[in-house]
């Protein structure tokens, strides 16, 4: 897979780089196995491309919030909002949900924009909850499945909502003459860290600007209630340092991705010991075979067979615009 890193429109150029050595696994690998047979190969090429995207901000929020709410206080409006006929697609860029057999190749190409976005620009990211367990079976999304969850480090959200809010990020698709764009915004409550502000869990979302659909994105901050080394999210999910550091690499939709340590732990304290072993699930069969899960009912959810192009064969990032 061939990508172009973006350019930042008006703020810092990335210089091209060589292919070096980064770690992967074999996608049909279950989650032990997919981080303890990593085998070295060479990264994506990755040029620069300064082209820019003509997108009015006010077509997506009326400003940018540069003076962030007061850490001490509960906001009481919530900054991110769903559509009206789904909880899991923005409003703002979509009126209907997408076709069954579409939602899974759009899901794919969001997660290696997005990832592919925070390897170039430098911040520090891994997946975790379902995406993190749908890894763990064969580093593919389940095929049911109709959100992506990613987390990030206190630093890091702080960095993101200095440098990158509301920057669009407009790669090139296989069979799309205009190629798609994805939105990177910061909640303006992210400073908040209390566990209190329920309307505002969600620190940051990458969106599919041309579906709808998001990444969820939560910030890991230091647990300020309780002793060295506790870690907790705004969602009330709390860990430990040594759960989530030093981040393991691995693949997840034939892409570089970085997990949580202690993955097996997190998962069974998050969906139960069966979670790990049961190969029937939403109408699934989790084939070992052949490392797929595969439609049991006529009337399951969705499924998209890889062969019938559930995989973008090439992305390729055509660069960053700030919106002004």
């Amino acid at each position: 897979m061939r990508f172009l890193a973006p350019s930042i429109l008006g703020l810092v150029s990335l210089a091209s780089t060589a292919a070096v050595p980064v770690t992967t696994t074999n996608t049909t690998s279950t989650g032990a196995e997919a981080v303890e047979t990593a085998v070295e190969t060479a990264s994506p090429e990755i040029n620069v491309d300064a082209s820019e995207v003509p997108t009015k901000f006010a077509d997506v929020r009326e400003k940018i919030v540069k003076e962030y709410k007061n850490v001490e206080e509960i906001p009481t409006a919530k900054y991110f909002t769903e559509s009206s006929f789904h909880y899991h697609y923005d409003g703002r860029f979509a009126d209907k949900t997408l076709p069954d057999e579409k939602v899974v190749p759009y899901l794919s190409a969001l997660i290696q924009t997005y990832l592919k976005t925070m390897e170039i620009v430098g911040a520090e990211t891994w997946i975790m909850h379902g995406t993190l367990l749908a890894w763990w079976w064969n580093q593919k999304i389940f095929p049911w499945d109709n959100d992506l969850d990613v987390q990030i480090s206190e630093p890091t959200i702080h960095f993101l909502a200095d440098y990158y809010n509301m920057t669009e990020h407009h790669f090139e698709m296989p069979d799309e003459k205009d190629g798609r764009k994805y939105l990177l915004e910061i909640n303006q409550h992210y400073a908040v860290k209390d566990t209190r502000d329920r309307l505002n869990v969600i620190d940051g979302r990458w969106i599919d600007m041309s579906s709808g659909l998001f990444i969820d994105i939560t910030a890991v901050r230091k647990d300020e209630t309780k002793g060295a080394g506790e870690l907790m999210c705004k969602d009330r999910h709390h860990y430990r340092q040594d759960q989530i550091w030093p981040l393991r690499e691995s693949t997840f939709e034939d892409v570089p991705v970085k997990i949580p340590y202690a993955y097996a732990e997190l998962l069974k304290e998050e969906y139960g010991s069966k979670s790990l072993t049961n190969a029937d699930f939403h109408d699934h069969h989790f084939n070992e075979k052949t490392g797929i899960w595969e439609q049991v009912k006529k009337q399951a959810k969705r499924f998209l067979p890889r062969s019938l192009g559930g995989q973008p064969k090439s992305i390729r990032s055509l660069g960053i615009r700030r919106f002004a």
